[in-house]
């Protein structure tokens, strides 16, 4: 809407115009089924690696006042002349250290990943985490490349559109000329997920979303639009165990999760601790035997003649001597005689009704010779007799109770003081840790000693949250691209400690500075792309440090952590056995790319897509050799096609070497050089860097 009114103002004839504006008032109320918002395109993407030169179209570095889009109509080392892009007859000067160039959605740009730094606190593991620094529309566009389809879970904490202008894209989608008022945030959250989605492994997979009481009716509609073919469900975790109070409205003390399930997914059962079972324990932890004797519906003689029979027990009542036959409906049981001393014990409902047994003869024969039928004492009605379920004998054979016996009368003695019961919880989750003052905002003051982030999730509400979807995948691939303080990876972390897994986390975020620091560093005379200003921005002063000190065990001061995590044993000052690589997602000048020139600009992203294991490995020397053979990251690239025998030969007995990249531009070269070579997974690369990574071109 905002589009369409700044072309209504450039209309001259005032009655065109009103009426012009009436018809466009009245199409805007009008509304449909299903979720309707406004499209609006992304931001412009800021590119301050790429000159700035005639032609390129640039923006204000400082864009509070002004965010007009200017072309470039020619420039010295000082200056720049410009004109704004829908009127460069008026033209203005800008000193060139005020503006960026700049590329519009749709233009095609050309990313890199440069390194910032990198933390190696496990130098024995190939596994590396990644932080990537970046605008995540386009980081995803890049991960898409990487990783489409291969992502086994993605949580993510966006913006839940509540007005605030600290960190997290400033929190604040609401467009002053938007009809509905939630439409800027509903299209800057769906263009994310439109590339999610083309992340995720559609056979099993699963995307989280937080999100609170503003936005959570819309992101839950648009949700079931763009993955119909999921199954979707709502979880409310208590996170506010102190109440924030609010004005004239009910006090907040729970946020909602979206869970989109892809494919067969499903959460994991578990051995939970107490606070999940705050509604009702329905799993025993010990071994349950199920009355034999039916109840409820279909608990009726006729309703299953097949299932009324005796059985015969010593009149002690000690042992089960026999089983009787079916009996048909029309015959008395009375008219059964019973062997010599032993009672017939049938099933009869307390009332007297006659009833049906749980089990069928045969079945009931199987169960009593393996000692899974227990008697109890005779009643007025017969006896109560109970039996083990499939569920029960299971966890017999598998080792979960042991077994230290019989009975005099066969039955089984089964010690269970060593298990403890799993399952799935509810959607109600009202769990201690998930607090997230305590174990977010004052565990991330203990590590940055300053209140840099506001409402970092609890560590343990995304450590939980995660668990219960890579519980059984020790090599899950994990994706926050909201990362925020860093939760995400630090919880990855922990559940890698606790079981020895080998999962994978890549965390994307900006390098927003909050609005009170923007202001600050504008009076001091800094603008975005100034050292001074990065170094205070989310990614730098918050998410990175967070997770050097998480995994080394110590404060931004060098001091210890003090403390244990929850539920373990482990000492947060311990760290974790863990390395994480720090990228700065960067833009480059087409017209200055080549092969030659670029290829070392290409290298960290071919370490990601090999898998990123080990450390990023780097070219120092000026001139490219004709090929890269890595056993330690896995991965060989020939850069030169004519030295492929070479290549070939080097390979051989390599078997560590997983993923090749071949550079050549016809793809039947590719094949018979691919065809030619033992490993898991080649790629073509073009000798052109700028037809292998282009992205922003209206494919999404």
């Amino acid at each position: 809407m905002a589009a369409i009114h700044d072309l209504l103002a450039q209309i001259q004839d005032e009655a065109l115009r009103n009426r012009i504006e009436q018809e466009v008032d009245r199409l805007s109320k009008t509304k449909k089924f299903g979720l309707v918002f406004e499209q609006h395109l992304p931001e412009c993407t800021p590119l301050y690696d790429m000159p700035i030169k005639s032609g390129s179209k640039v923006m204000l570095r400082n864009t509070k006042e002004d965010k007009s889009i200017y072309v470039v109509i020619k420039t010295d080392e000082e200056n720049v002349v410009c004109g704004k892009k829908d009127n460069l007859k008026e033209q203005t000067t800008f000193a060139k250290a005020d503006v960026v160039r700049i590329a519009e959605f749709g233009e095609p740009i050309y990313p890199y990943l440069r390194p910032i730094d990198s933390v190696c606190n496990a130098p024995d593991s190939d596994l590396w985490h990644t932080l990537i620094e970046a605008d995540n529309y386009h980081a995803l566009q890049l991960l898409e490349y990487l990783y489409a389809g291969k992502v086994d879970c993605i949580y993510i904490d966006p913006p839940y559109n509540t007005g605030a202008r600290d960190w997290k894209y400033n929190n604040d989608y609401v467009d002053g000329n938007d009809t509905y008022r939630h439409s800027k945030w509903l299209s800057f959250i769906q263009k994310r997920l439109v590339l999610a989605k083309k992340l995720l492994n559609p056979k099993r997979s699963v995307l989280m979303v937080t999100i609170d009481e503003k936005e959570h009716l819309h992101l839950g509609c648009l949700l079931e639009e763009m993955f119909p073919e999921a199954h979707i469900q709502m979880i409310t975790d208590l996170i506010n165990r102190v109440v924030v109070a609010r004005d004239n409205e009910f006090g907040r003390s729970c946020e909602y999760i979206f869970v989109v399930f892809m494919g067969d997914a499903a959460p994991a059962k578990m051995s939970l601790e107490e606070d999940w079972n705050h509604i009702e324990k329905t799993t025993k932890d010990g071994i349950h035997w199920a009355n034999l004797s039916r109840t409820g519906t279909n608990s009726r003689r006729q309703d299953r003649p097949g299932m009324f029979y005796p059985i015969f027990v010593s009149k002690d009542g000690k042992r089960i001597t026999g089983l009787g036959d079916v009996i048909p409906l029309t015959q008395d049981r009375n008219t059964v005689v019973a062997p010599e001393e032993s009672v017939a014990v049938w099933p009869i409902h307390t009332n007297g009704t006659e009833g049906r047994w749980m089990q069928g003869r045969e079945s009931l024969e199987k169960l009593i010779k393996k000692g899974y039928v227990r008697l109890g004492k005779f009643t007025d009605t017969g006896m109560a007799i109970s039996y083990l379920n499939r569920a029960q004998i299971q966890k017999i054979e598998s080792g979960d109770y042991i077994v230290t016996g019989y009975d005099e009368s066969g039955t089984v003695i089964v010690d269970d003081s060593g298990y403890s019961a799993t399952y799935v919880p509810d959607t109600q989750w009202n769990i201690k840790s998930h607090d997230a003052a305590r174990h977010g905002t004052n565990l991330l003051i203990s590590i940055l000693k300053d209140k840099r982030f506001s409402f970092p999730k609890s560590l343990y509400a995304v450590h939980d949250a995660l668990r219960f979807f890579v519980k059984d995948n020790p090599n899950a691939l994990i994706i926050d691209f909201f990362a925020g303080s860093g939760t995400t990876l630090h919880a990855v972390n922990l559940l890698n400690a606790e079981d020895g897994g080998h999962r994978r986390c890549i965390m994307v975020t900006n390098n927003e500075v909050s609005e009170e620091e923007a202001s600050d560093l504008r009076a001091r005379g800094y603008q975005p792309g100034d050292e001074e200003w990065e170094k205070n921005g989310i990614a730098r002063y918050v998410t990175w440090p967070r997770t050097v000190c998480s995994i080394e065990g110590h404060d931004v001061n060098g001091d210890e952590l003090k403390g244990n995590y929850l539920g373990t044993d482990m000492l947060m000052s311990s760290g974790f056995k863990s390395n994480v690589a720090f990228f700065k997602l960067g833009f480059l000048d087409k017209t200055a790319v080549a092969l030659g020139l670029q290829f070392k600009e290409m290298l960290p992203t071919l370490w990601m897509k090999a898998g990123a294991i080990g450390e990023c490995p780097e070219i120092k020397e000026d001139s490219l050799p004709d090929m890269l053979i890595l056993p330690k990251n896995k991965f060989a690239v020939l850069i030169n096609e004519n030295s492929f025998a070479a290549f070939e030969e080097e390979l051989r007995g390599k078997s560590e070497i997983e993923t090749v990249f071949l550079i050549t531009d016809y793809e039947a070269n590719y094949r018979s050089m691919a065809k030619n070579l033992s490993v898991k997974t080649t790629y073509q690369l073009y000798r052109d860097y700028l037809d292998n990574f282009r992205i922003n071109h209206g494919r999404n």
